[in-house]
């Protein structure tokens, strides 16, 4: 018998311990070097753990929904395959070699690949597989999804049982009242727990305006088509705003700061949070120095962002740092809210929904397609001053986009 241990390492610098969400495999069962084993959950990512070597699985040591830290030992494995017995150890291994044949006679579909495509909907036939031997693996599949593949049949994500709760009911036509308790998961814990810091520790203030984005619309359905063959990537709305947030961060470096004890750090260069849902919650990966970057860069990466959060694949360094976040309420509907900062940042952009409203220009009333701003500022470094002609100048770039390219 040959045993080895099964860890993971460490996990970054600003994460302690991880939740272990499931296993994929159970005692006795063969698993194939690099075959997904567990996933793991921090409070910012969720990853798959594979196995370091093939074998047979001998003994679990950490459960489902188990806390872990870092290079602590969570299973171990057999690699002669005999920790249950030779007989069964000689099914299990026939067992791992029929699966590795037919492995290969469907395209060599890698397992965290195959997941990935059951998640999607997406079949062998629509995946270039780019590893070796043309290996389909979990790159090749993110690369189909963000390129814009159609999944081959509808993805149902499986509902929550509701078990029903008795109670003692007057009406006889109510005869079952369901609920579910359900504990956080580590991500919304921390979610939690760093909107309750924001509030606690920063001197929340909001300011408001409003922009008319017929310059925007307009630039866009002059170029959408051009663009769109010239980078492989739609033109959006959210590149104007990450460059206009950009245009007035150079003009009122203050709004780029951070606080650490009693000093102001000022930031030279623009690192820009973009609030995207995922189904585990909120998650804000940085655009890194997004003044460096063009608006066919930005889309791409932001579409990039979008996909990797409704597959948990982001990972931690995509989403740690930050310097100023922008946050888009209006891809839900929403006309007006007042975002919370995300510590250790100073100020955070609210956009929202686009609509046509009546606005008063030259003496007459006009319909123009208009959208709410909202900057929410951290009072203890930013004076209203500066977060009003903050908010104030992406106003100007967003209703003049020429002024961007003339730093005005």
């Amino acid at each position: 018998m040959a045993i080895i241990d099964v860890t993971i390492s460490q996990l970054s610098e600003s994460v302690a311990e991880a939740t272990l969400l499931n296993w994929k495999k159970k005692p006795g069962d063969a698993v194939a070097e690099d075959e997904i084993l567990f996933e793991i959950e921090t409070d910012k990512v969720v990853f798959d753990v594979p196995s370091p070597s093939s074998g047979i699985l001998f003994e679990i040591l950490v459960g489902d929904g188990g806390t872990v830290v870092a290079n602590q030992i969570l299973a171990r494995i057999d690699t002669e395959g005999k920790s249950v017995g030779s007989e069964q150890s000689a099914v299990s291994s026939g067992q791992l070699e029929v699966s590795s044949q037919q492995s290969a006679i469907t395209g060599i579909v890698m397992p965290a690949a195959a997941k990935l495509m059951a998640e999607t909907g997406l079949t062998a036939s629509q995946v270039e597989g780019t590893g070796r031997e043309g290996r389909i693996t979990k790159g090749d599949v993110l690369a189909a999804v963000a390129s814009g593949a159609e999944p081959a049949s509808p993805v149902t994500p499986p509902q929550p049982k509701l078990k029903p709760v008795e109670a003692h009911l007057e009406s006889p036509l109510i005869t079952e009242r369901p609920e579910q308790r359900v504990p956080m998961t580590r991500l919304r814990a921390r979610i939690a727990e760093r909107l309750l810091q924001s509030q606690a520790t920063n001197a929340i203030l909001t300011t408001f305006n409003e922009v008319n984005m017929q310059a925007v619309i307009d630039l866009r359905s002059r170029y959408k088509a051009t663009f769109e063959k010239e980078h492989g990537v739609k033109l959006g709305v959210v590149s104007f705003f990450v460059k206009a947030a950009v245009h007035a961060l150079r003009k009122y470096p203050v709004l780029n700061a951070s606080v650490e004890g009693k000093d102001i750090i000022y930031h030279g260069y623009f690192d820009i949070g973009i609030a995207v849902s995922s189904p585990r919650g909120l998650v804000v990966p940085i655009l890194r120095n997004a003044d460096q970057m063009s608006i066919a860069e930005i889309e791409r990466k932001i579409a990039d962002f979008s996909t990797k959060a409704k597959l948990g694949n982001l990972s931690l360094e995509e989403l740690t740092g930050g310097t100023f976040s922008i946050s888009n309420g209006g891809v839900f509907g929403s006309m007006l809210s007042t975002p919370i900062i995300n510590p250790p940042q100073s100020a955070i952009l609210g956009i929202h929904a686009t609509t046509d409203r009546a606005v008063v220009e030259n003496g007459q009333i006009v319909i123009r397609p208009m959208n709410y701003l909202a900057m929410s500022y951290d009072h203890r470094i930013i004076d209203g001053r500066e977060a009003v002609l903050g908010l104030v100048a992406i106003k100007d770039a967003l209703e003049d986009p020429a002024r961007l390219l003339l730093d005005l």
